[in-house]
């Protein structure tokens, strides 16, 4: 069982992290109105302190493998915390997430969410929010970024199974572009519910992109069997057992 220690910094480490969100978002306000690029350099930099202060403060280390996509692509990631978001974010030049609707409530993180052009998708709808999701990301393409979208559509906790969904083939379908899929072990370290956060080392990688012009279907079960397996080989180099 964790020491009491390790409970009080994980604590620390939280709420120092939504204090900081909250000056980054005061200090950056002013700049992310008149420009994305504002609203982008403070996604940056937020998501470096989140990364500098989970190490300094609970020894969770952070490690991006892989090329970093530069250019207009489409992401497709492994979603197992609020941890991978920030490793994105940290280092891909312009993201731009596909997310719950509900989140653009959320203060701050909502308000600068939309600045960099995220897209919101009401997930309930389902037939009717693939189609806006796909009009939406039509627009979105004015501003060019990398388009990251979880096909799995919400967070899975280490060694859970959650279908592939086929957003992330429409999009692929939709624009003709690479897409690079990324895997994750973050759930181990920072789970999806709780306060714990344990010390280790938490990792993105960038896989080989999948180049435009394969079938959706085709398209699906290649990044569901990529994505899934390289996350299970960085899992069990972390000490995964599953």
């Amino acid at each position: 069982m964790p020491n009491p220690l390790r409970w009080l910094l994980s604590l620390i480490f939280i709420a120092q992290m939504y204090l900081a969100m909250l000056v980054c978002a005061l200090v950056f306000a002013i700049p992310a109105i008149i420009s994305r690029n504002g609203a982008f350099a403070a996604v940056h930099s937020y998501s470096n302190w989140v990364r500098l202060t989970a190490r300094l403060l609970v020894g969770l280390k952070s490690e991006i493998r892989g090329e970093v996509p530069q250019g207009e692509v489409i992401i497709a990631a492994k979603h197992q915390s609020f941890f991978d978001i920030i490793l994105l974010c940290s280092v891909l030049p312009r993201p731009k997430f596909i997310m719950k609707r509900e989140l653009v409530w959320a203060p701050i993180l909502g308000q600068y969410a939309l600045r960099i052009g995220c897209i919101p998708v009401d997930r309930g709808k389902k037939g009717a929010a693939i189609a806006k999701m796909k009009e939406d990301a039509a627009k979105a393409a004015l501003n060019p970024g990398q388009l990251v979208i979880y096909p799995q559509g919400t967070r899975v906790a280490p060694g859970s199974k959650l279908p592939y969904k086929v957003g992330a083939g429409l999009l692929y379908a939709q624009f003709h572009q690479p897409c690079i899929p990324v895997a994750t072990n973050v759930g181990l370290f920072w789970p999806k519910h709780g306060i714990l956060r344990l010390p280790g080392t938490a990792v993105i990688e960038f896989l080989p992109a999948v180049p435009p012009g394969r079938s959706v279907g085709e398209f699906m079960r290649g990044i569901e069997a990529t994505i899934e397996t390289a996350s299970d080989t960085l899992m069990r180099e972390a000490g995964w057992q599953g």
